[in-house]
């Protein structure tokens, strides 16, 4: 049976394909292989050959960037020539207003404006947008009034996400149960352990292949434990 050409094949050039090497058999030489029985194991055949086919042509074209169409594995490639995806970007805005303090019972000294949801826009096509600061602000009050000058804020939900490491997983990863997370906004904070991890915390990378993945740096948490069990 002659080749066929990669490129070119389909379910029809399949079956006449094997058609052809069918009739070059001298024990099919009387078969006729449009009415017969033999169709049916025919079209089979090719069926089987077009997915197999189909198969593997995607698997060639998921393996380079250029022809890749699965975001996993775009992102993946992407990662080998060091280049990381970004995630989706909260909108932002920067505001400035001022709070009198004089109809307060106390007079404080400070206040502060405490990280979370900050406001809520008017309607807009039907909806209201929430805006949050990721941190709380503190500024001085004076004569009663107190100033957040420039701050800046973003659009979306101030959400955060408790996990327990897993000490027997040096590959373990922590998944952000949110696919419209903008992870240029996103903190990493280690609770008290028996391990001081206080500098672990700002050493993570994050997988967007599919979902938004945190890895903390877990070379980093074994070197410290190391240091730790020396020491002691």
């Amino acid at each position: 049976m002659p080749l066929t050409k990669f490129s070119d094949l389909d379910f029809d050039q399949i079956k006449v394909q094997i058609k052809n090497y069918l009739r070059s058999n001298s024990n099919f030489t009387d078969f006729d292989f449009e009415g017969s029985n033999f169709s049916v194991l025919i079209d089979t055949l090719a069926y089987n050959t077009y997915i197999s086919s189909y198969n593997a042509n995607m698997v060639a074209n998921e393996v380079f960037i250029d022809s890749a169409t699965l975001r996993e594995n775009v992102v993946s490639l992407a990662r080998n020539i060091g280049y990381l995806p970004s995630s989706k970007k909260a909108s932002k805005a920067t505001v400035s207003f001022f709070v009198d303090t004089s109809t307060l019972t106390t007079n404080p000294t400070t206040m502060t404006l405490r990280a979370g949801l900050v406001a809520v826009s008017d309607s807009f096509g039907g909806s209201n947008f929430t805006f949050c600061i990721p941190e709380s602000i503190t500024v001085p009050v004076n004569e009663d009034l107190a100033f957040f000058n420039e701050i800046e804020i973003f659009e979306g939900t101030f959400i955060s996400k408790e996990y327990t490491v897993d000490d027997s997983n040096i590959d373990q990863k922590f998944v952000i149960p949110n696919s419209n997370a903008d992870t240029s906004t996103l903190t990493v904070q280690v609770n008290e352990s028996s391990v001081d991890l206080a500098a672990v915390a700002s050493l993570f990378s994050v997988d967007l292949a599919t979902v938004t993945t945190l890895k903390i740096s877990q070379g980093e948490l074994s070197t410290r434990r190391r240091l730790e069990n020396d020491a002691s």
